[in-house]
């Protein structure tokens, strides 16, 4: 368990009959220890104990035996600086946290907008709380999308979260208003791919990456679509490009053209995260209800 006095993050496993005779390094690789992560731990000033002897990754191991993963403090980011900003935090502990993440404000820092950001918030927070971590955000939202984030409070357990997005177990729900009306439901398969004149748009190519977004219809009015939609895939701007590839572009998204006569940002927001807690391997799900001025839109079109 992680400390939050600056102490070294610790993870601790007691030794199963099936494991007994195992080499601790594949014992380490079966509970998610990545090789990398073990030469963090060797070089960088980490170490492996097992019942408190520090050991090498050849030791092997016996019914009972307690092993420890310790692993090197962490550095901060270079170029991040703490900032004390709201944080709205739906939960956390020892290794996550599910933040919301209001419009109008980056994810992390950009040329453009080099301060405010989410990972400013979460670096200061970590600091006043003397939490030893760098910010690693595990699911991003674009500058003008509100809703929940993913957070993971190490470096490993980060590892163990994107390990869960490689293979679908990390599950994000949106919900949107669209120009136009749409059928029920639906789904999206189209490359995407980034835009050549551009060093921001993205748009549907044949030589991009293989994207997929179902959707379903909330609400429909005359000139309005309010639609839930799953990710199957976690493209850049996937939602965005998508929908105005087929011709119902989010409102408010002028860069791929939505309209801004209602709302002043993209009506875009993740109300809904679901994953497997890397630690306890419990499924937890969090949602969020879209912020005042998505709902404010919905009184106005329906």
């Amino acid at each position: 368990m992680s400390d939050k006095t600056g102490s070294p993050f610790r993870l601790n496993w007691s030794v199963e009959k099936k494991d007994a005779g195992k080499l601790l390094r594949i014992f380490l690789f079966e509970q998610g220890i990545s090789k990398r992560a073990l030469t963090a731990i060797k070089f960088d000033g980490g170490k492996l104990t097992v019942n408190k002897e520090e050991v090498t990754v050849r030791h092997v191991l016996k019914t009972g035996d307690t092993v420890t993963a310790e692993f090197p403090l962490e550095t901060g980011s270079i170029g991040l600086l703490p900032e004390k900003l709201p944080l709205h935090i739906c939960y956390e502990d020892d290794y996550v946290m599910v933040l919301v993440k209001p419009a109008n404000m980056n994810t992390i820092p950009s040329r453009e907008h080099p301060t405010g950001s989410l990972a400013n918030a979460i670096l200061s927070y970590y600091q006043e709380h003397s939490i030893t971590a760098t910010v690693h955000i595990v699911t991003r939202l674009d500058r003008d999308t509100s809703g929940l984030v993913l957070v993971a409070k190490h470096r490993h357990i980060h590892h163990l979260l994107s390990e869960q997005q490689k293979a679908g177990k990390v599950r994000r729900r949106y919900e949107a208003v669209v120009e136009g009306n749409l059928e029920e439901q639906g789904k999206i398969e189209a490359p995407i791919g980034r835009k050549e004149t551009s060093i921001i748009e993205r748009e549907v190519r044949a030589d991009g990456q293989y994207a997929c977004t179902k959707f379903k219809v909330l609400q429909s009015g005359v000139n309005h679509t309010y639609l839930s939609l799953q990710l199957l895939t976690g493209r850049t701007h996937q939602i965005r490009v998508h929908l105005a590839y087929i011709g119902h572009p989010l409102c408010g998204d002028d860069l791929y053209g939505g309209q801004l006569d209602r709302i002043s940002r993209q009506a875009l927001h993740c109300c809904q995260i679901t994953f497997i807690h890397p630690i306890t391997g419990t499924i937890l799900t969090f949602r969020e209800k879209p912020p005042a001025d998505f709902l404010q839109l919905l009184t106005l079109i329906y």
